[in-house]
């Protein structure tokens, strides 16, 4: 059975999105929403669906109210996340929202509520997740092929020129180096560690006080920890090391959409695995939604809401720390 995917938004990411459904021989754009019914359109055009249904984000909320698509795919800005997926909910369509999932913790608890009261699925796109690598890494680990996990590092940084009219720097449309790129070393660090009892965060930010870059401490009662970083200013390797206490995992840069793992035993030899993932690596994500709305589930055990949640916990304290406070936006839907 083929699922009909609805597409909301028509930039880079839901484009990237959208070209990898093509490897799904069960999967298919039905719908695609914007702003505009021109840029739906054009973007529709662009994807050569010539049944794919296009318009407004209003039309996609009731091309889902009708049964005409299975799934909504979220690619808006952070901040209109919010609104798009409460009203899609309130249509009874599921969902896959880009991560960050929302611009607050507020807004992501109102989110996860409104969709587990309804029974409509929900998940976070937090493609790394479903990286081939990654799974295998987290396997590596659950079987305890480095002891006991210790330490979780990860960095992302990459440069961009400062143009505050840019999304990626307007504190308005959720912009800046946490929510954009730090979300993928706390989503990491969630995945392995859980849910860490103190963060301490630290950083700089441009003259409109959107956040240029953080380092980000997670501390565990037990003594476990997390040291993370992200930046705006400056490109870094994008490594992740796991350190246990029989050796270490290496996701080899960039850790967010890897191919290769280096696993070190205490005192062997390195040895190397390659996992490929299937076209640019979305399509893993959408198969497991597919694989959960198949299965009669609201929520994946792989990347569950309580994460979510725990994530945007993580991800307002560091802002607030660094003195931003985000908010969720309007769509006027």
């Amino acid at each position: 059975m083929t699922t009909r995917w609805a597409i909301a938004a028509t930039g880079g990411m839901a484009a990237a999105f959208a070209a990898d459904l093509a490897h799904l021989p069960d999967a298919e754009v039905a719908f695609v929403g914007s702003r505009s019914t021109e840029s739906a359109r054009d973007f529709a055009g662009r994807l050569g669906g010539e049944d794919c249904g296009s318009g407004t984000y209003a039309d996609l909320v009731e091309a889902g109210r009708r049964g005409e698509v299975d799934v909504v795919y979220v690619a808006t800005p952070h901040p209109q996340h919010h609104a798009l997926a409460l009203a899609a909910i309130g249509a009874g369509t599921p969902l896959l929202v880009e991560k960050a999932f929302t611009a607050t913790l507020a807004g992501a608890e109102e989110v996860v509520a409104a969709s587990r009261d309804a029974g409509v699925f929900c998940m976070e796109a937090m493609w790394t997740r479903f990286q081939p690598a990654v799974a295998r890494a987290r396997a590596l680990v659950d079987a305890g092929e480095i002891g006991e996990l210790l330490l979780v590092q990860a960095d992302f940084g990459a440069h961009r020129d400062y143009d505050p009219g840019s999304r990626l720097f307007d504190l308005a449309l959720g912009g800046g180096s946490v929510l954009d790129l730090g979300v993928y070393t706390v989503s990491l660090a969630q995945d392995l560690l859980g849910r860490p009892d103190r963060i301490t965060a630290t950083g700089t930010t441009y003259p409109n006080g959107a956040d240029r870059s953080a380092a980000i401490q997670l501390a565990y009662a037990d003594g476990r920890a997390a040291s993370l970083t992200c930046a705006l200013a400056s490109q870094t390797p994008g490594r992740a090391i796991l350190v246990g206490t029989e050796g270490s995992l290496e996701l080899v840069p960039p850790f967010y959409h890897p191919t290769r793992l280096v696993l070190r035993r205490n005192g062997e030899e390195p040895q190397e695995l390659e996992l490929q993932p299937t076209g640019r690596g979305y399509a893993h994500q959408a198969e497991e939604v597919q694989r959960c709305l198949a299965a009669g589930l609201t929520e994946s055990a792989v990347m569950p809401l309580s994460d979510t949640l725990d994530v945007m916990w993580v991800l307002e304290e560091a802002l607030g720390q660094l003195g931003i406070a985000m908010a969720e936006a309007p769509l006027g839907l």
